[in-house]
């Protein structure tokens, strides 16, 4: 059983976040306990884009950007993996400069320093060089960049579906077993 942080930034992107929650909840006999940090950006971004505060209404333990009271806050809570998703170029850059000023960027820090799960989905394009060498930083410190670039093989009809082909990526990479499209795997 899994122990994991969902961290949602403030960038544009809120499907995949939706969509990542939503699959969180299909997975529910494969966690015991799903932590979620939202910034103010992240709900503004998810009302302005998905129309509605359904982030509201999940079964997930929720915890504000400035309580470093949260389990997670220190490694001796043992939390397995932290995603954050959508990732923002601004929290990219604050973790790989070891910046601790709220509670995504100090949990971010206990999954490196405890060299357990930290997957981060950038959505931004285009990348600048700051951008890379951040991502470079992170991923020498031990965390995994997978920027939300969907793929088309698996032929999505939807945004959800176009969504998962990325979330379901995440998913994979912090160790959960799930249903999804595999490349030259018939469905």
């Amino acid at each position: 059983m899994k122990k994991i942080v969902v961290a949602v930034g403030g960038s544009s992107g809120s499907i995949y976040a939706k969509v990542l929650l939503d699959r969180l909840v299909q997975l529910q006999d494969q966690w015991e306990a799903v932590g979620l940090v939202m910034s103010k950006n992240a709900c503004f971004n998810w009302e302005l884009e998905l129309g509605d505060k359904s982030f509201e209404k999940y079964p997930f333990d929720r915890y504000e950007t400035n309580d470093f009271m949260a389990p997670f806050a220190s490694g001796s809570a043992q939390y397995d993996t932290m995603i954050i998703c959508p990732c923002s170029m601004g929290q990219m850059g604050r973790i790989a400069a070891g910046l601790s000023t709220d509670l995504v960027g100090r949990a971010a820090d206990v999954m490196l320093k405890e060299r357990r799960k930290l997957i981060l989905v950038p959505r931004d394009t285009p990348y600048n060089l700051i951008h890379i060498r951040n991502m470079e930083t992170i991923t020498l410190a031990g965390g995994i960049i997978c920027p939300a670039s969907p793929s088309f093989y698996s032929k999505p009809e939807s945004f959800e579906a176009l969504a998962a082909t990325v979330t379901d990526r995440v998913l994979d990479l912090a160790g959960f077993k799930l249903d999804t499209y595999r490349w030259s795997e018939s469905s």
